[in-house]
């Protein structure tokens, strides 16, 4: 009977056990404030989901639109090209036609002198 606890260091124990499962327990609580429920963490990913899925028709509208813009900048660029080879051969036509109005009148003027 010598290693046998006595009935004050049972209750002791039995404190101390007490203590240790009330500190496991406000741990456990402690932890369960942390956490969210099942319906507010649905209605979180619910609305998550939704604005995912508006950003991805966002990015698809931005995206058609930058296709549309690069392909109006492209037109421009044809019409630019397009205009300015126009002005390029209406001027040489002018410059060839005045060249031969004048060269004639010119070698008229200068025969006639001589």
């Amino acid at each position: 009977m010598a290693d046998e606890p006595s009935l004050g260091e049972l209750g002791r124990l039995i404190q101390a056990l007490r203590g240790d499962v009330r500190d496991d327990y406000a741990q456990i609580n402690s932890r369960l404030d942390r956490l969210v429920s099942i319906d507010v963490y649905a209605v979180e990913k619910a609305a998550l989901l939704k604005d995912l899925s508006d950003m991805e028709k966002t990015v698809q509208q931005l995206s058609a639109k930058h296709d549309r813009d690069i392909a109006a900048i492209q037109e421009q660029r044809i019409q630019d090209a397009d205009r300015i080879t126009q002005t390029r051969r209406w001027l040489a036509g002018a410059v060839i036609s005045l060249l031969g109005i004048l060269v004639p009148v010119i070698l008229f003027m200068a025969g006639g002198k001589s």
